[in-house]
Formats: structure tokens, sequence, C-alpha cells
């Protein structure tokens, strides 16, 4: 398959948008709102597990 030399698509370079310590910021505080959202799930799944096994009171 060959493509065509025309302008058709990005044919621009990359340009930075930000600053790298904007994305580092961005990319760190990503990480940290993955790991504590990983770490409510696993809360969440071990309370119903231990809940499941605790009686109801009649």
């Amino acid at each position: 398959m060959t493509r065509s030399s025309g302008a058709a698509g990005f044919s621009c370079p990359a340009v930075a948008v930000a600053s790298p310590r904007l994305m580092d910021a961005v990319a760190a505080s990503l990480a940290i709102a993955s790991m504590s959202l990983c770490l409510m799930v696993t809360l969440t799944v071990l309370a119903h597990k231990v809940g499941a096994g605790v009686p109801l009171p009649a």
C-alpha cells in the first residue's frame, strides 16, 4: 500500500503544549488517583466479603 504525498492528515511536526514539570505533575496526580481508586475498590470488596459472613440480627 502506498501513500500519496499530498497534504492530507496531520503533517505538521509535534509542538509541546505544556512544560515537562506540568506533565509530570499531571501524571503523578493521575497515578495517585488510580492508586486511591484501587484501594477503595479493594476495601469495598473486603468489607463486602466480611459483611457477607456476618448473620443479620433477627
